[in-house]
């Protein structure tokens, strides 16, 4: 059995089901500056301060705040 972080360092890929935790750790919420959560289910980052969801689409995180979806069903932007 391989450990995932061994084909992670090995390929440079991040796992097939998740962000790579290193681009995680650079991301932060453009309109706060505060960092993010992953959730993959919804696959999105999830800024709780500014209470916004960042889309990934085809792996790639959209850090645009007229992309996000507020967390907030009556919340308007």
């Amino acid at each position: 059995m391989t450990d995932t972080s061994d084909s992670v360092a090995a390929t440079g890929n991040p796992p097939p089901t998740g962000v790579d935790p290193r681009l995680l750790e650079m991301l932060v919420c453009p309109l706060t500056k505060s960092l993010l959560r992953y959730d993959a289910k919804a696959q999105e980052l999830i800024s709780d301060q500014a209470r916004l969801a960042y889309p990934i689409r085809d792996g790639i995180p959209i850090m645009l705040i007229d992309e996000a979806r507020p967390l907030d069903p009556d919340a308007r932007r």
